[in-house]
C-alpha cells in the first residue's frame, strides 16, 4: 500500500507536478470518474483550473472488464491484438463505440450541470487519474487532448511500469510516483479504494469551479 486514498495520492503527486515548468496557463483534467478526487487535489495544489474527462471502455463480450479499447472526445482507441484474438467485426466495434459515445455525452451532462468545458487549446493539460494497469483509457484521452494542447503531461500516482513506458509516445511528459513489482491492480495500492461515485465527481467539479471564482488574496 502507498497511499490512504485518493486524496492523499493527490495531495503527493501535486508535489512532483508543482515543481514542472510552465504551468502558468495549464490546466487539470481529471478522467472520470476515479481520477477525479485526485485531480482536484493537485488543481488545488496548485492553483489550476479543473476539468473532467470522460472516459469510456469497450468491454469485451462477455469479459466487460477485458478492455479492447477506449472511447474520449469522439476519438476511439483499439487494442489490436485483443480485436484481433476475440475475431471482433467492424460492425460491432462501432456498435460498441457508438454505445460508449452516447454514454460519454449523457455523463457530461449529469457532471457540468449546464457549464461548458474548460478551453484546453493551445495551454499545457495535465491529464490524472488514480492509477494506470493497461492504460486504454489513458491512451484514449491523450489522443483526444494532444492534437490542440501546446504541451501534454501524464500524471498518476501509480502505474505498472510496462504501461509507462508504452505510454511514453503519447505524451510529452509522464509523471508517475511509483511503478512496483508484482503490479495486479491499481486498488491494491490504497488503504480505501471505494468507488468514486457520480456525486462526487459533480460536487469536486463544482467546488473546483467556487474556488476559481473567488477573486485572488
Amino acid at each position: 500500500m502507498l497511499f490512504q486514498d485518493r486524496k492523499d495520492a493527490g495531495r503527493k503527486l501535486a508535489e512532483m507536478l508543482s515543481s514542472l515548468p510552465d504551468l502558468a496557463d495549464a490546466v487539470v483534467l481529471g478522467l472520470t470518474r476515479g481520477g477525479v478526487p485526485v485531480a482536484y487535489e493537485v488543481a488545488r495544489a496548485c492553483h489550476l483550473p479543473l476539468d473532467i474527462l470522460v472516459v469510456r471502455k469497450i468491454g469485451a463480450p462477455g469479459q466487460r472488464e477485458l478492455a479492447v479499447g477506449a472511447v474520449a472526445r469522439g476519438v476511439v482507441t483499439l487494442n489490436p491484438e485483443i480485436v484481433r484474438v476475440l475475431h471482433l467485426s467492424e460492425e460491432w466495434l462501432q456498435q460498441a463505440a457508438e454505445r460508449a459515445s452516447a454514454e460519454i455525452s449523457s455523463l457530461e451532462t449529469l457532471y457540468r450541470g449546464g457549464y461548458p468545458p474548460v478551453e484546453t487549446a493551445g495551454r499545457t493539460v495535465i491529464l490524472v487519474d488514480d492509477g494506470l494497469a493497461t492504460g486504454a483509457s489513458m491512451r484514449a484521452a491523450a489522443r483526444a487532448v494532444r492534437p490542440k494542447a501546446r504541451h501534454l503531461v501524464i500524471a498518476v500516482p501509480v502505474a505498472a511500469a510496462g504501461t509507462c513506458r508504452a505510454l511514453e509516445s503519447e505524451a510529452d511528459r509522464i509523471v508517475c510516483m511509483a511503478t512496483p513489482e508484482n503490479f495486479e491492480a491499481v486498488g491494491q495500492f490504497y488503504r480505501s479504494f471505494e468507488a468514486t461515485g457520480n456525486d462526487e465527481v459533480r460536487g469536486l467539479l463544482a467546488d473546483a469551479r467556487r474556488q476559481s471564482a473567488k477573486p485572488a488574496a
